[in-house]
């Protein structure tokens, strides 16, 4: 997949080596052609930094990370709810870049020029919140819009809430953010908040991200999303 790295450097959540791949192509039927950044350690594919815990510096204290294991048969941390497959796109993703096939785009300017007229994904991988904010304003500065998800003190300007529980997205409405709340039945939702997502499998796929654009954080007047659990963890939410 075509890309390049904006950011290399230490985690903000923890000090620990992490990079960002921006990815310019993508068959993602529910996002639609967004460019996507993946969050990773750089020195740790992302099922390893799984099944050890170290994808902390990454996904900080989300609880769909899972519980770290030494268990040998198992190659990624035990019960991880996450929606993404970490041996699919981050694994693929994260060979390339220890391979060097992707330029590095570090300059304020370069970073721009990869988001320029594009809409952006913030964390297709991992949390934006571990990553400097000047990244993300120069990436998303002349883009024509995004999504974005935190779990870890990101920008909720730009990034929505994630939240796990109702009382979790209670807190942050009543600060003014918006949310994104993963629930287990559409008769969760709170009607007077929430829309179900409309890319979801339960609102009929009616749209993609990408003709979306709702979950680009509070700097959207709008109200906030929840989504029914899926993926191949949902069985562990």
């Amino acid at each position: 997949m075509p890309g390049s790295i904006i950011y290399k450097g230490p985690s903000i959540l923890d000090g620990e080596p992490i990079f960002v791949a921006a990815i310019t192509g993508t068959s993602n039927r529910k996002t639609g052609n967004l460019l996507q950044t993946y969050i990773m350690r750089a020195d740790l594919d992302p099922l390893l930094a799984s099944k050890l815990g170290e994808d902390e510096s990454i996904c900080g204290d989300c609880a769909h990370r899972g519980v770290p294991t030494l268990d040998p048969a198992r190659k990624q941390a035990e019960g991880r709810s996450c929606y993404v497959q970490l041996f699919q796109g981050p694994l693929n993703v994260w060979k390339a870049f220890r391979a060097g096939r992707y330029p590095p785009s570090l300059g304020p300017r370069q970073i721009t020029e990869q988001g320029a007229g594009r809409f952006v994904r913030l964390g297709t991988y991992g949390d934006p919140g571990a990553v400097p904010q000047r990244v993300w304003n120069a990436l998303l500065s002349l883009s024509r819009g995004h999504t974005g998800y935190t779990h870890n003190g990101g920008d909720h300007r730009t990034c929505m809430v994630s939240a796990d529980s109702l009382q979790q997205a209670q807190w942050a409405w009543s600060a003014g953010q918006r949310t994104f709340r993963i629930v287990h039945h559409v008769s969760e939702v709170v009607k007077a908040q929430e829309v179900l997502c409309p890319a979801s499998k339960e609102a009929g796929y009616r749209s993609t991200c990408e003709r979306c654009m709702l979950c680009s954080g509070s700097e959207t007047a709008a109200k906030s999303v929840a989504i029914v659990a899926h993926g191949a963890g949902r069985k562990y939410v």
